[in-house]
């Protein structure tokens, strides 16, 4: 480059880049190790009465806490990445989470369709493997539908309204 000339980027392919990995994050999030979330499932046994189902705070809780370290690296690589494809970091964050949202859908159809809720032991979600499908988890337990303060998919249950 001469004196004073400045590099360009084109607008659109900045802003394709950006949206690409959106589309590409929410796919490989949402498709990732559905067999495994499937065999599991499949082969669920029922809980004990004696099994204590844990209240979904407690487990968001434990999870953020388990986590931290990890969020707070993504968001500094998305930050750092807005110098040099900017809103690419943030997009592929954001495909994540559209992701994780889109699994958690899907689980939650799975369980209408089979009456059930999936329940994981948390002991096996402890030290660092804190995944519903990691080496770690051998079997799912299941309940009814109405056991536990949430709906299928793991959303907070909807308190009747009164008129």
């Amino acid at each position: 480059m001469t004196r004073g000339a400045q590099g360009l980027a084109r607008v659109a392919v900045v802003v394709r880049a950006g949206a690409a990995l959106f589309v590409l994050a929410t796919a490989v999030v949402a498709c990732a190790r559905r067999k495994r979330y499937a065999a599991l499932a499949a082969a669920a046994s029922r809980a004990g009465k004696h099994d204590v189902l844990q209240d979904r705070a407690v487990t968001v809780r434990n999870w953020r806490r388990g986590h931290r370290w990890w969020l707070l690296l993504a968001f500094l690589a998305a930050l750092g990445s807005a110098f040099a494809v900017p809103a690419a970091g943030g997009m592929l964050l954001a495909g994540c989470g559209a992701g994780l949202w889109l699994k958690s859908a899907w689980l939650g159809r799975r369980e209408q369709t089979d009456e059930a809720l999936l329940w994981v032991r948390v002991d096996w979600l402890r030290g660092g493997a804190a995944h519903p499908t990691g080496k770690r988890v051998k079997a799912y337990r299941s309940t009814g539908i109405a056991a536990g303060d949430a709906s299928p998919g793991g959303a907070r249950r909807k308190s009747p309204t009164l008129v």
